[in-house]
């Protein structure tokens, strides 16, 4: 947001100012996703989120989609920080690379949760 308060006229003197906040931006959300992983793997955190890990079907699909998430975010990452030399996206490669790092953790802490909410082998889970 620090682009809309500064200022248009700021930004259309150094258009590289968008750049570098959206690279703190990535930094910022891998660092939190990374916190997400603190949470207590035990409880649900909505009825939602409780619905996809009681389905061994929906929690599956859950768990491939935050694989392919990271796939994604790490390669593109990669290849943006050793392919080219240009600042811009040497940076924005680093943001990419540590969110997708950051949503390892969010991998183990979902994979954790469906193992323990699962109700095909665990028909007494919390409810």
């Amino acid at each position: 947001l620090k682009p809309y308060f500064i200022g248009v006229e700021v930004i259309k003197q150094d258009a590289n100012l968008i750049f570098e906040y959206l690279n703190l931006s990535l930094i910022f959300i891998g660092l939190g996703i990374s916190f997400s992983s603190l949470q207590d793997t035990t409880k649900t955190q909505n009825k939602f989120s409780r619905k996809i890990y009681e389905n061994p079907k929906k929690g599956k699909l859950f768990i491939l989609i935050i694989i392919l998430m990271i796939a994604l975010f790490l390669g593109t990452g990669l290849v943006g920080y050793f392919s080219t030399n240009e600042k811009i996206i040497n940076e924005l490669s680093v943001g990419l690379i540590i969110l997708s790092l950051g949503m390892f953790g969010f991998l183990k802490a979902a994979a954790e949760m469906f193992e323990n909410h699962r109700l095909d082998k665990n028909p007494t889970a919390n409810r």
